[in-house]
């Protein structure tokens, strides 16, 4: 049994009126925008070492569904904002201490980008569009029958505009490559910041959240890819990545338990406390662990569906950041 001396009316129950500010908006949000920068990082690194052909999927299809998910990300965090109209104001002043200052201009950048380059593999991925089906395009496109569109611009403005962009395409590569290395890192940077929550404040969640960022991503080019050569080289790097993973999980809980009593505590809901089962069990087995054993059966000739362990994986890194988003906010300094 634990007892604890109350030397403040503030230890009663309902006191605080607000203890979980954040919900399941801020876990969807980090995990949408980990997995956009895992996808972003590798978009950019393997366009920028000449690999489209070899790793069509992760060069080329990817950036849309990177467009996708910042676009859901937002959402989820615009409906948890409780000042939707103000938003607006972040983008008012610069503040480089400031994590959610970073967060919200490197969105800013890297968000209409990853569409414009979306918009650029467009020619490449469908060359040939059924022009009953998407009649809009009539406004900005020739068709050159009654059925059949091959993406001659009708406004030479467009053409210049497609022009300049193709000519500048390696400084918007390595623009994406950078911004998603931090926004891949922000994620967990930003939880980092909250002194008041010892689960949270620690350096090891930036790189964590990162490293988690480019597994999920690696996992979900495995899913999509049609290309076995493809999916055969993200599984090697998704094992990287998920012992990477691993040592950063040990690294912080022995850092916790090396730390101040509060952050003993904080680690101590993950050794024998409330969030014991659903995180060894779900995060660090089923999410881990187990992928990486499939993943190595695969590589040792056996007949291993690589799709279990990419669902695994995703499942994985998004329960991670519910747990971290939850237990951060159960985690405290006694008044």
């Amino acid at each position: 049994m634990r007892e604890e001396i109350i030397v403040s009316g503030r230890m009663n129950e309902g006191v605080d009126p607000v203890l979980h500010a954040w919900g399941w908006e801020i876990a969807i949000y980090l995990f949408l925008g980990g997995l956009a920068a895992g996808l972003i990082i590798y978009t950019a690194f393997y366009t920028l070492t000449n690999k489209e052909k070899k790793y069509f999927t992760a060069t080329k299809l990817t950036p849309i569904f990177s467009s996708l998910f910042l676009i859901f990300g937002l959402l989820a965090l615009f409906i948890d904002l409780h000042h939707k109209l103000f938003f607006w104001q972040l983008y008012t002043s610069i503040n480089l201490r400031s994590p959610m200052s970073w967060g919200a201009w490197t969105l800013l950048v890297i968000t209409p980008l990853i569409i414009i380059l979306s918009i650029l593999n467009l020619k490449e991925l469908v060359p040939v569009v059924n022009f009953s089906k998407f009649k809009i395009l009539k406004l900005i496109v020739i068709p050159t029958s009654s059925d059949v569109i091959n993406w001659q611009w009708k406004y030479a403005i467009v053409v210049k505009v497609e022009t300049f962009l193709q000519k500048n395409i390696k400084a918007i590569l390595w623009l994406l490559l950078g911004y998603g290395i931090i926004l891949g890192m922000y994620t967990g940077i930003l939880l980092s910041a909250f002194n008041a929550r010892p689960l949270w404040n620690t350096s090891v969640l930036g790189l964590l959240f990162l490293t988690s960022g480019l597994s999920t991503a690696a996992a979900f080019i495995m899913l999509i890819s049609k290309n076995k050569e493809e999916i055969k080289w993200f599984s090697k790097v998704d094992l990287v990545m998920i012992v990477i993973e691993l040592f950063l999980i040990i690294h912080m809980f022995m850092g916790f338990l090396a730390s101040t009593k509060v952050q003993i505590d904080a680690a101590n809901m993950f050794l024998g406390g409330q969030y014991t089962v659903v995180f060894w069990v779900f995060v660090v087995f089923m999410g881990l662990i187990l992928p990486a054993i499939l993943e190595i059966f695969e590589f040792k000739g056996m007949h291993v569906n690589h799709k279990i362990s990419a669902i695994l994986v995703l499942s994985g890194g998004l329960i991670l950041r519910f747990i971290i988003i939850y237990a951060g906010q159960n985690s405290r300094y006694l008044y």
